[in-house]
C-alpha cells in the first residue's frame, strides 16, 4: 500500500464523489512522473550529446515541475475546488504529453527518456481518468 493509500484512508471526510483508486493512482503517477523527469533531465546533462538535448531537459523540467505541484494539490481535500482540480489535471496532462513525445523522439538512443516517456505517458492517463471522474 502506498503512501497516497494510506493517507486517503485515514482522510477524516468523505471525498465528495472522487473515485479513491483513481484519486490514489493519479497521485501515486503523479510523483512517479515527477522523480523521472527530474533524472531523466539530469542524466541528458550527462550526455555527451548535451546539446542537442537541450529541448528534452527543458520539458522534462516543467513537466517535473507541473507533475509535483499536481500531486499536492491532489493531496489537499479539505475546501475542495472542482474547478481548480480539473485546470491543474489538464496541465498536467499537457505537460507529461509533452515531456512524452519528446522524451520517445530520444528513446532509442537513450534508455532514461525510454523510462521517462513511459511514467509521462501512465501519468498523462491517469489525470485524463481522474478528469472524467469529476463530472
Amino acid at each position: 500500500m502506498t503512501v497516497a493509500a494510506q493517507m486517503l484512508d485515514t482522510y477524516p471526510k468523505d471525498l465528495g464523489g472522487i473515485d479513491r483508486e483513481k484519486l490514489r493512482t493519479c497521485i501515486d503517477a503523479c510523483t512517479e512522473c515527477a522523480q523521472a523527469c527530474t533524472a531523466c533531465g539530469d542524466a541528458c546533462l550527462s550526455e555527451d550529446m548535451v546539446a542537442q538535448l537541450t529541448k528534452c531537459i527543458r520539458t522534462c523540467a516543467d513537466c517535473a515541475d507541473v507533475c509535483d505541484t499536481t500531486g499536492r494539490v491532489l493531496s489537499r481535500h479539505t475546501g475542495y475546488d472542482a474547478n481548480v482540480t480539473r485546470a491543474v489535471l489538464e496541465a498536467c496532462a499537457a505537460a507529461c504529453t509533452a515531456c512524452g513525445d519528446e522524451c520517445e523522439q530520444h528513446a532509442s538512443m537513450h534508455e532514461h527518456c525510454r523510462v521517462c516517456a513511459d511514467a509521462c505517458r501512465r501519468c498523462e492517463q491517469a489525470c485524463r481518468d481522474l478528469i472524467a471522474g469529476l463530472g
